[in-house]
């Protein structure tokens, strides 16, 4: 077990590495406007959906059992995730790597990584890892698993063809999900294993 820790430590570092790599490519090339159109974006909200109710349950947890230590770890290693996926947010719409090729409401925005793709794209995968353990009823679970994927997919396709991101955006943003989606995946299986 502890060689398939080490390997998904590795895997962790290689992804986050490739998104620093990606993000300073980034910077090096000149980016030319394509172009406004108007998006409308209301799905973006369905992971905070998710979030809020992975929330709750860690709630409902620290209720019943009154002790914070006495809710699952991995409801509360999912919280810490959350609030990291914040902080990115948070760091890159201070830290402004690129623009949105459009104006917002007559305003250049932030644009890189793409904070929806990287929402979904974060959000979602570890709800499926919630659902495989939390879903005994294996054809329920597997239903919500090819919902949650499909959703994912069609998210960040729309993300694409919306006009609003460049395509580095996209990129940026999956490459910094995959990172951290991994880094909660191999500290869960590490907390599982202690």
């Amino acid at each position: 077990m502890k060689k398939r820790n080490q390997k998904n430590l590795s895997i962790t570092i290689s992804l986050l590495i490739s998104f620093i790599l990606w993000t300073v490519s980034v910077n090096c090339f000149d980016v030319q406007a394509i172009g406004p159109r108007e998006s409308s974006d209301w799905l973006g909200l369905v992971p905070l959906c998710f979030v809020l109710g992975f929330g709750v349950l860690g709630l409902v947890q620290l209720i019943k059992k009154r002790s914070l230590l006495k809710v699952d770890s991995d409801i509360l290693l999912l919280g810490g995730f959350y609030v990291l996926v914040m902080f990115a947010y948070v760091m890159f719409e201070v830290v402004v790597i690129n623009y949105r090729p459009v104006l917002i409401e007559g305003y250049l925005e932030a644009s890189y990584p793409s904070s929806t793709t990287m929402l979904v794209m974060c959000v979602m995968p570890t709800a499926v890892m919630q659902f495989h353990n939390r879903i005994k009823e294996k054809r329920a679970r597997k239903g919500i698993n090819y919902f949650m994927i499909a959703f994912t997919v069609c998210m960040v396709i729309g993300r694409l063809v919306s006009g609003v991101h460049w395509v580095s955006d996209i990129v940026g943003g999956a490459l910094l999900s995959a990172g951290l989606v991994m880094l909660y995946y191999t500290l869960n299986s590490w907390s599982q294993t202690n």
